[in-house]
């Protein structure tokens, strides 16, 4: 029989470098046992903060030529995109977590000059094919910001869910998700403070994890071996041997006017990744990443005056 504690044995053997051969002499188990706990895995890929519509949101090709007037930012459409289809493709998920703001909204700061289309309708199409392109049937939401997913107290998010469970999918929608895959706790919300000094982007991921400790003091909320938040549009993690407290980063680019504008310090276009072994016995024992590419659409060109 493998126990957990022979499972666990067998995960610290494989970090440090043993062959699945060697792991199954010294836990008395047989190879094919080995290779069957270390290759089953449940795969997660975490997206959000696309802001489809936006002209430096994510965007799929049916919607490029939409607006002529995309100008500086056709490039990027086009970049992005691309490197998106080709890092889901690869990932092949079997779950996604989708962290919010996956719409723009009606941009009214900006008097919706920077959308692509400015209707609802659109925006919900764009996102759900930024969703379905991952090709996995059970996705996991959080609402955005009400001005970036809501009108007037509306929650457009549940119109993509919908559409999502229309087509097949298993969804989970709500503001603050507590999944548990393989006996791992997460623990999402799209909502995090931000930082305007690089080194305090970890600080209000630690403080979501002080939180979480005093609910589940409270028996209220589970104790999460992994926090995951969106919403900063950079990317930061941290942690112990206990826990890890992640700032996801943002499927959108660079480059709108609020951002250009008013806001400092680096942003990342990514998306994170998650392998967790079907007999996980702890946090160490999950593998995970992440794909932050840097896009030539991206790069500030200087010039002579």
């Amino acid at each position: 029989m493998l126990t957990k504690e022979k499972c666990k044995r067998i995960f610290e053997l494989s970090r440090a470098g043993l062959t699945q051969r060697g792991i199954a002499k010294i836990v008395g188990v047989d190879s094919n046992t080995v290779h069957k706990m270390l290759n089953e895995k449940t795969r997660i890929l975490v997206i959000g903060d696309s802001h489809c519509d936006h002209v430096s949101g994510l965007t799929p090709p049916s919607w490029w030529n939409y607006r002529p007037q995309t100008g500086k930012f056709a490039q990027q459409m086009e970049e992005a995109w691309e490197w998106y289809i080709d890092a889901v493709a690869a990932l092949k998920p079997d779950v996604v977590f989708a962290m919010g703001d996956m719409v723009d909204g009606k941009g009214k700061r900006s008097g919706g000059t920077e959308l692509i289309s400015g209707q609802w309708r659109d925006q919900i199409k764009m996102a759900y094919e930024v969703i379905a392109a991952a090709k996995a049937k059970k996705i996991v939401m959080v609402y955005g910001t009400p001005y970036h997913v809501g009108d007037d107290g509306d929650d457009y998010e549940d119109l993509l869910a919908d559409k999502l469970r229309d087509n097949g999918y298993n969804v989970k929608l709500s503001g603050h998700e507590f999944p548990i895959v393989n006996g791992i706790q997460f623990d999402l919300k799209h909502k995090t403070g931000t930082s305007g000094i690089p080194h305090g982007r970890s600080t209000a991921v630690k403080k979501s994890r002080l939180w979480n400790l005093l609910w589940k003091e409270r028996d209220q909320q589970p104790s999460a071996h992994i926090l995951l938040r969106g919403h900063a549009h950079y990317f930061d993690f941290t942690g112990s041997h206990e826990w890890l407290g992640i700032v996801c980063p943002a499927l959108s680019g660079w480059g709108s006017k609020f951002g250009v504008r008013q806001c400092e310090g680096v942003v990342d276009t990514g998306l994170l990744y998650f392998d967790v072994p079907k007999k996980a016995t702890c946090l160490q024992d999950v593998t995970w990443g992440w794909n932050v590419p840097q896009l030539a659409s991206q790069k500030v060109k200087p010039y002579k005056v």
